[in-house]
């Protein structure tokens, strides 16, 4: 099989396309036949070694992806030969074919493509914890979502919309702006040019109920301001590089709270909970609630050019390798 293989840290451009043996699969293990991966930002900082989790060399990247079951282990049930499956994996994606554990796999549902299921995994999940598991939210909030262009921006604005928030999407041009209103936002808000406090309290009637983060630096105090009263801040990640500090006195003003989110972590030292957050998430998806974009495609061997495109912000949307 083929496998994209990080033989040593250093940046998108260290990965190499190789030709690896499976061997035989054992007992208790799943065989999948991967049809497409899904390529987070992680992926990126695994290989460049600046993820807080460094992997022993060499590794094969890519935390999710989706396929069809090719062998079933002989003390497996549950699963057959051709079933449509996904799985996060935290590494091992980026490769044609799998051995995984049966608890690893989810069926993917009917309405979706297998590139919608394989860059589903990371953003959805993240966007589905935080709404339902590190806050509670009520019809008709509004919230304002940075970043809303990237894979948890847009996860995030899909699900919101599925509990009947009012959206914002924030984001750096207008043509990330535009992919943000063809996926449902109420609203948006051009930061780059825009201020984002003012025209969030001017959308608002007065601040958001809730924000969500997931770029850092300077967004992260602009975000914090444009909340109202008791208006909550949901730390996702830092993308621009940049860990912000904030002015605490922004969190006691208006009773505001500022929540973390690391679905990663809860889901890897919660595993029962986290599948029945899954299971939730594909119930919500296979009724219709919540339709994951469609990503762009490329070509496994392409595997480090869409790592660096990624970390370097020129992917809008969602990104898939095609093994």
């Amino acid at each position: 099989m083929r496998a994209v293989v990080c033989k040593e840290l250093g940046g998108p451009d260290s990965v190499e396309l190789s030709e690896r043996e499976l061997g035989d699969l054992s007992a208790d293990r799943v065989r999948v036949r991967v049809h497409a991966a899904g390529v987070n930002f992680v992926d990126g900082l695994f290989v460049a070694g600046e993820y807080q989790i460094r992997p022993e060399l060499p590794f094969v990247p890519g935390s999710e992806l989706a396929g069809t079951v090719s062998e079933v282990g002989s003390s497996v049930t549950g699963w057959e030969v051709g079933d449509r499956v996904m799985a996060s994996v935290g590494l091992g994606a980026f490769a044609s074919e799998v051995d995984l554990s049966p608890a690893q796999l989810l069926a993917t549902p009917d309405t979706i493509s297998d590139t919608q299921a394989a860059t589903l995994g990371q953003s959805y999940a993240t966007a589905w914890f935080s709404l339902t598991r590190r806050t509670t939210v009520q019809s008709g909030e509004w919230i304002v979502v940075l970043g809303a262009s990237g894979g948890v921006g847009l996860a995030v604005l899909d699900v919101a919309r599925a509990l009947g928030l009012n959206t914002i999407a924030a984001a750096s041009s207008q043509e990330r702006l535009e992919l943000c209103i063809r996926r449902g936002a109420h609203e948006v808000v051009d930061y780059s040019g825009e201020d984002l406090k003012t025209r969030v309290r001017e959308i608002t009637d007065g601040g958001a109920d809730l924000a969500i983060d997931p770029v850092g630096g300077e967004r992260t105090e602009q975000a914090l301001r444009s909340l109202g009263d008791f208006g909550r801040l949901l730390v996702i990640g830092f993308a621009s590089g940049e860990i912000p500090r904030i002015p605490t006195n922004q969190v006691l003003l208006r009773n505001r709270s500022v929540l973390g989110v690391d679905w990663g972590i809860w889901a890897l030292t919660n595993p029962t909970l986290n599948g029945e957050l899954m299971a939730e998430l594909v119930a919500a998806i296979s009724a219709g609630q919540i339709t994951p974009v469609e990503p762009e495609t490329r070509p496994l061997e392409q595997a480090g050019s869409a790592m660096r495109d990624l970390l370097e912000h020129r992917v809008v949307g969602k990104l898939a390798l095609i093994s």
